[in-house]
């Protein structure tokens, strides 16, 4: 499903809006429709033990991607680094059986010791799968239909940044569209997501990697814009037809930080995250109004306190709720960044939160995953164990939760197969 056809839906999808809702099948996208991360779910359970998976599927190697779903399809990818063998994975959502892999060489090198090979997410819609392979030698960006027959591939070229690659592709309309943000050279792209062809290219300065997945924001007043964050970039504004900037705003200070968070949407506001390990992080919300050549960009709050670096935010009804890598969750006003409540879940965390039903799922590093009240009041719900590290976001489709461990898949929730 593209966020064209998703938009023509309004009881699923409300660009620029209050939220995005993913409804029926399908979690097209690294945290589903627009990235919003936002379920309805009523079928997922909040505590749960080993004996409540509906199925468990070893990956045959490790990564750090998250699930993906079309038409009761799950796309995943993994590595097994000691046969230098990356790996496509077709799953079954109904019985966790798979439908086919395909297997890739590469050779090895250098990342940060907290990435993997198989960190990118791919994206999906109804005709194929696209995944990126980030190497030295060259970075192809594949299509694959629903039966595994390779479609295209575009090269991005070689990734040449040490931390190693993350991007990862959204579809928009009849494109598929990444940042590419490395040392040299970086850029934006968008390709025919029937062909392969390229479409549009935008040079960026770049420099530092940064993994941030791209958002669609329908603001009603001008035609739709991809919306990218970058540390030295700021945030931008792209109209997808054209590959023209149509508004751009620098809001991170060229500080040497990563916008490792993807950007979300809370009605006319886009907010992004930036930050370091060591220095400040930042959250933004900045607001582009206007129209045509007239589109100005303001600032409308930015925050700094206990403000993830890895994991990306989400905003649902009136909140904004933030979850930090060191485990601190908070609640803010989404209008105006005001903080509600601010509490320790514990833990370390790389995933980012989804909602579910009205409540915040998120896994921390040890694989334990904490579900909180998506609500004005900090409450405690649950915590479950998956048993193995994860670094991986959840997926949810029709009414069932996706789980992906480094190196294992399981199925939670929904009405099981009787």
């Amino acid at each position: 499903m593209t966020l064209h056809v998703c938009r023509s839906i309004s009881a699923a999808i409300i660009l620029g809006g209050l939220f995005v809702t993913a409804q029926a099948r399908d979690w097209p996208r690294f945290r589903g429709p627009n990235g919003a991360g936002i379920s309805d779910a009523t079928t997922v359970p909040t505590e749960w033990t080993v004996a409540d998976y509906n199925w468990q599927l070893n990956l045959q190697g490790r990564g750090h991607s998250s699930p993906v779903i079309q038409d009761g399809r799950l796309f995943v990818t993994s590595c097994d680094e000691e046969s230098a063998t990356r790996r496509l994975h077709c799953v079954n959502t109904d019985d966790g059986s798979p439908i086919w892999t395909r297997e890739f060489e590469f050779v090895s090198h250098k990342k940060h010791k907290n990435n993997s090979f198989a960190s990118s997410t791919p994206c999906v819609d109804k005709d194929h799968v696209y995944v990126v392979w980030h190497s030295r030698q060259s970075s192809p960006l594949l299509a694959f239909d629903h039966q595994g027959n390779r479609i295209w591939e575009y090269d991005l070229g070689p990734y040449l940044h040490g931390q190693g690659g993350a991007t990862s592709p959204i579809v928009y309309d009849d494109l598929v569209i990444l940042a590419n943000d490395q040392k040299d050279p970086s850029f934006l792209l968008a390709v025919d997501r029937m062909t392969g062809q390229e479409r549009w290219k935008i040079p960026r300065e770049g420099k530092r990697a940064c993994y941030g997945t791209p958002c669609v924001l329908d603001s009603g007043t001008r035609p739709a814009e991809v919306v990218f964050t970058h540390c030295f970039e700021g945030i931008t504004g792209v109209d997808p037809r054209t590959g023209q900037q149509t508004w751009h705003i620098d809001v991170f200070g060229r500080a040497p930080q990563r916008a490792l968070g993807s950007p979300v949407l809370a009605d006319d506001l886009v907010i992004a995250t930036s930050g370091g390990i060591g220095g400040d992080r930042q959250l933004v919300a900045v607001r582009p109004s206007g129209s045509g050549v007239s589109v100005e960009t303001t600032e409308a709050y930015r925050t700094k306190r206990q403000t993830p670096h890895v994991p990306t935010p989400i905003v649902y009804k009136d909140w904004l709720f933030m979850w930090s890598d060191q485990g601190i969750a908070s609640c803010l006003d989404k209008s105006t960044g005001e903080v509600i409540w601010q509490e320790r879940v514990g833990g370390n965390y790389f995933s980012s939160p989804i909602c579910i039903d009205g409540k915040l799922y998120c896994a921390d590093l040890d694989g334990k995953v904490v579900v909180i009240a998506a609500a004005d009041k900090y409450t405690l719900l649950a915590r479950n164990d998956l048993g193995e590290p994860t670094k991986a976001t959840p997926a949810v489709s029709s009414g069932t939760l996706f789980l992906r461990t480094e190196s294992q898949l399981y199925s939670l929730g929904g009405r099981r197969q009787q």
